[in-house]
C-alpha cells in the first residue's frame, strides 16, 4: 500500500515518466540553445511546411500521440458518450469558460501590448487536441474519456474557432470600448490542422488495436505490443519540444522581459483552468479518472493551431506569433507539474489509488479502502 502523499503512486511510474520534468527541461534548454546559436535552423524548419503546417513538428506530434491513442479501448468509448455530466462540463469549460478567462487575463496583464494580448487570446481559443493525451495518461486519467473529449473539441474547433476569434477580438472589445483586432482564418485551415494532429493518429491507434486484437488477441496486444510502443509517446514529446523552442529560441532569449509579461497570464490561466476542471469533476461526482481528464482537457491548449494561425495572419516575427510560442514554454512545465499534483490529490482528496486499476478497465482508479484488504 502507498501512503496518503501519493509518493507510492509516483514510484510506480517508469523511470522515464518519473524523470519527465528533467527531460522536458533539457529539451527546452536544448531547443533554446539551438535556436539562439544557429539562427538559420528556424529558417530551415519554417521552410519545411506544407499548407502552413511544419512537417518536422507534425511528425513529432504524430509519434507522440499514436502510442496513447493505441492504448484506448475503443469498444468502451460508448460508455463515455453516455456520461452527459462529463460531456456538458467539458463543453462549458472549453468553449465558454476557457476563452472568456483568457480574454480577461490578457486584457488585465497586457493592456498596453496589443500584439501579445491578441496572441494570448488566440491561444485561449485553440482547445487542446494533442498533448493533452500525454498529460492525461501520465496522471492516470480515463483514456477513453480523453479520446471522446478530444474528438468533440476537435469538431467544435472546426466550427467555432473563427467565430469565437471574431467575437473576442472584434465584437466584445467594441462592446466594452476597448481596442479591437481582426482575425482572418478559414475553416479549411482549422479542419486541416485537426485532421493531421488528431485524425491521423486516432485512425492509426484504432487500426493497430483492431488488427492486433483480431490477429493475436487482447492479452498479447496489451502485454506485449503496447509496452514496446508506449515510450515513443514521450520521445515524440521531447522531439517536438526541441523543435518548438528552436524555432523561436532567438526571439525568446533576446526579449526576456516580454516573455515574462506573456508568461504571467499564461501561468494564471493554466492553473485556474485545471483547478476549475478538477473541482467541477469532484462536485459532479465523476471520480478521479474522469475528473482529472476533464481538468487536463480544459487546461490544455492546441498550441500548434495557435502558432499556425498567428504566423499565417500576423507573420512569423510578429508579437502574436511570439505569444503563441511562449504558450508551450509555460504550458509544458506547468502541466507536467499538475500531473504530479493530480497523483497526490488522487489519494488525499479523491481517496483512490490512481495507478491501481481494475483488471477490466484501464481507466478506473481503485478506492483506497480496497487496497487495504
Amino acid at each position: 500500500m502507498t501512503d496518503a502523499t501519493g509518493t507510492g503512486a509516483m514510484r510506480r511510474l517508469s523511470t522515464l515518466d518519473r524523470w519527465l520534468p528533467a527531460w522536458i527541461g533539457l529539451a527546452m534548454v536544448a531547443g533554446l540553445v539551438i535556436g539562439s546559436a544557429l539562427p538559420g535552423v528556424s529558417d530551415v524548419l519554417a521552410a519545411l511546411e506544407v499548407g502552413g503546417i511544419s512537417i518536422p513538428i507534425a511528425l513529432g506530434l504524430l509519434v507522440m500521440m499514436y502510442p496513447v491513442l493505441a492504448k484506448v479501448r475503443y469498444d468502451r468509448v460508448a460508455a463515455v458518450t453516455g456520461d452527459r455530466k462529463l460531456l456538458l462540463a467539458s463543453l462549458l469549460l472549453n468553449w465558454i469558460v476557457g476563452p472568456a478567462l483568457m480574454f480577461a487575463l490578457a486584457w488585465t496583464f497586457l493592456p498596453d501590448l496589443p500584439e501579445y494580448r491578441t496572441g494570448l487570446i488566440i491561444v485561449g481559443l485553440a482547445r487542446c487536441i494533442a498533448m493533452v493525451v500525454i498529460w492525461n495518461d501520465l496522471a492516470c486519467g480515463d483514456r477513453e474519456a480523453a479520446a471522446v473529449l478530444v474528438a468533440i473539441n476537435s469538431a467544435f474547433q472546426v466550427v467555432a474557432f473563427a467565430l469565437l476569434g471574431w467575437f473576442y477580438l472584434t465584437v466584445l472589445p467594441g462592446w466594452l470600448g476597448l481596442d479591437s483586432q481582426g482575425l482572418n482564418v478559414s475553416i479549411g485551415e482549422i479542419a486541416l490542422n485537426v485532421l493531421i494532429f488528431l485524425g491521423l493518429p486516432l485512425l492509426a491507434g484504432f487500426a493497430s488495436r483492431w488488427i492486433g486484437e483480431r490477429r493475436r488477441g487482447r492479452a498479447w496486444y496489451e502485454d506485449r505490443f503496447l509496452p514496446k510502443v508506449g515510450p515513443w509517446a514521450l520521445y515524440g514529446l521531447l522531439f517536438t519540444i526541441v523543435l518548438l523552442f528552436a524555432l523561436q529560441g532567438d526571439a525568446i532569449t533576446s526579449q526576456p522581459l516580454d516573455v515574462v509579461r506573456i508568461a504571467l497570464p499564461l501561468l494564471a490561466y493554466f492553473a485556474l483552468m485545471w483547478t476549475i476542471g478538477i473541482v467541477t469533476g469532484k462536485l459532479l461526482g465523476l471520480g478521479y479518472a474522469r475528473a482529472t481528464t476533464l481538468a487536463f482537457t480544459a487546461a490544455g491548449n492546441n498550441f500548434e493551431l495557435a502558432i499556425a494561425v498567428a504566423i499565417g495572419t500576423f507573420g512569423a516575427t510578429s508579437g502574436e506569433a511570439l505569444a503563441g510560442v511562449v504558450g508551450p514554454l509555460i504550458e509544458v512545465p506547468v502541466l507536467v507539474g499538475l500531473v504530479y499534483v493530480s497523483l497526490w490529490i488522487a489519494r488525499s482528496w479523491f481517496r483512490t489509488d490512481p495507478t491501481a486499476t481494475d483488471p477490466d478497465s484501464t481507466a478506473a482508479a481503485r478506492p483506497i479502502e480496497r487496497t487495504r484488504r
